[in-house]
């Protein structure tokens, strides 16, 4: 009886370590076809100038809508880039769980208005690594015209995945936001 307890205890041991190892791979596997996913987009990502003047229109108008391009069907507002993460990557022009799983996405908000919220998996090669930012580290939003926008890393809160008001409140001109590691909570990276 102790024999046959200890051998069925062993199977269901190897097997919880076959899940383990499984789940850790098909981790790593969607991380990498993430990374693969942007840099085929940002390969197919061309800015188009709409501005005519030589003030851009969205000084002479904050509420417009931003301009988006096409990239093999997805539309994005532009790129971020943020430098000490060697990240370069497209941004899309709504969230959704399909966008989010290729790349960032807006979630709330304008650059023109100084309020937009931008969210992505923590992949690796996407948010994965935000928590390592340090305060003053630049991150710039490049819209679809070409207007750039630099910012620097002011503040960094882990906040509950119920917390959208603390995320959305429009404090700071950009927010970048991704969960944890164990998916419990959310990193929120303020800048200004």
């Amino acid at each position: 009886m102790k024999n046959r307890l200890s051998r069925i205890l062993s199977c269901i041991g190897i097997v919880l370590v076959v899940c383990s190892i499984s789940l850790c791979a098909y981790n790593v596997y969607d991380s990498f076809r993430s990374y693969f996913v942007s840099q085929q987009k940002m390969n197919e990502y061309h800015v188009v100038k709409t501005s005519v003047g030589s003030i851009p229109d969205y000084v002479l108008n904050p509420d417009m809508d931003m301009p988006e391009v096409d990239v093999n069907g997805m539309s994005c507002i532009g790129t971020l880039e943020i430098p000490s993460l060697d990240l370069n990557l497209c941004v899309t022009s709504t969230f959704s769980d399909d966008n989010m799983k290729q790349l960032p996405c807006r979630y709330y908000g304008s650059v023109y208005k100084k309020n937009m919220v931008i969210v992505a998996h923590n992949y690796w090669f996407h948010f994965g690594r935000l928590n390592t930012l340090k305060s003053g580290d630049e991150v710039i939003f490049t819209d679809a015209s070409g207007n750039q926008f630099k910012y620097s890393v002011d503040a960094m809160d882990v906040v509950g995945p119920e917390s959208v008001s603390e995320v959305t409140n429009g404090k700071w001109p950009l927010t970048l936001v991704t969960c944890t590691l164990d998916s419990q909570n959310r990193i929120v990276v303020r800048c200004k």
